[in-house]
């Protein structure tokens, strides 16, 4: 569906997610930062006519997965999502996730079956479907993540026909593990990045093994792995990175530059060679970059390379070793 006077030419490439039978783009539309600036928690201010062109040159370039969470802007993003998507929104696999309640005063996790519930209805009206393809816990207490017992809401929901497949969120590798050893879930989405690589040890076989996709969420590591970055910036309030201290700022900035020999041939930014990096693994079935933009859109969804090959990854895997 490339729009009239579209100029850049994109192949992009699908992968499975995980067992569930579906194919997604290699390259998906991370939606966090479209949900704007309004509760304080994101990547700074937005305009809601950039970020439905965002979405609409997503589309014509290629991109299949579009992620986002009732909480991204207590319920902008996926507002902002569904008018990005108009008709389409059949044509793609549309991502939310539920966790954090912001209904009753603040934000608060709950995962309560009947909240699940109420929570994936107030999605739905927002993103103007009836199902979502997939339904993700956003990043539950650790306990949940091994305990069939805790999906059992999902299951209905999947019974209903609300919820195509479900998955979750996690923070830490052994997380994901639970996750995948109660063989419930049908994917994972992971912070996997050339700054969190710890990933590729045990997670990424473990998943392929049980048919879970991954999906790979911050590829470019709050920006940092874009290279435009110095250490000296001044985050407006609201940015999640305005509280980080400088020094943290300016190693971040730092490290990013040991993964400049990536550069070369068809990798012409480091911000490409981020996303290149993630989906040299076989078991990521996609990687989410935050798009805000169209421009961004477009730099992000020629990303997509043949894999780095293996001296390349042990050296990336070096010089994550003097990172951590």
């Amino acid at each position: 569906m490339l729009k009239k006077g579209a100029q850049l030419a994109v192949t992009m490439r699908s992968r499975g997610l995980g067992r569930t039978g579906v194919h997604v783009s290699e390259i998906g539309f991370g939606a966090w930062a479209i949900g704007g600036n309004a509760h304080g928690n994101s990547y700074g201010p937005t305009d809601d006519a950039a970020s439905v062109a965002a979405v609409g040159r997503a589309l014509d370039l290629g991109c299949t997965f579009f992620d986002t969470a009732d909480v991204y802007g207590w319920g902008h993003s996926e507002a902002v999502l569904r008018d990005g998507l108009g008709e389409h929104r059949d044509e793609v696999v549309l991502a939310t996730k539920v966790g954090g309640d912001f209904y009753h005063g603040g934000v608060r996790m709950n995962f309560e079956p009947d909240y699940i519930r109420f929570a994936l209805d107030r999605s739905l009206e927002r993103l103007g479907t009836d199902h979502v393809d997939l339904y993700q816990l956003h990043n539950p207490p650790a306990e949940m993540f091994g305990d069939p017992k805790a999906y059992g809401v999902l299951d209905e929901l999947q019974d209903e026909n609300k919820v195509r497949h479900y998955g979750v969120s996690v923070h830490q590798p052994e997380e994901a593990l639970a996750a995948i050893g109660a063989g419930k879930p049908a994917t994972i989405q992971v912070p996997f990045s050339l700054f969190r690589q710890e990933w590729a040890e045990e997670v990424l076989p473990a998943a392929q093994r049980a048919g879970v996709g991954v999906i790979a969420r911050e590829p470019r590591a709050n920006g940092f792995l874009t290279g435009k970055y110095t250490g000296e910036e001044a985050f407006v309030a609201g940015d999640i990175r305005a509280h980080w201290p400088k020094p943290m700022l300016r190693a971040r900035s730092k490290a990013a530059q040991s993964f400049s020999f990536l550069l070369g041939g068809e990798t012409k930014t480091l911000a490409q060679a981020a996303l290149r990096y993630v989906l040299s693994f076989e078991a990521v079935s996609t990687a989410i970059p935050g798009i805000k933009t169209p421009a961004h859109a477009e730099e992000d969804l020629a990303a997509p390379g043949p894999p780095f090959d293996g001296a390349q990854l042990r050296r990336c895997a070096e010089i994550y070793a003097t990172l951590r």
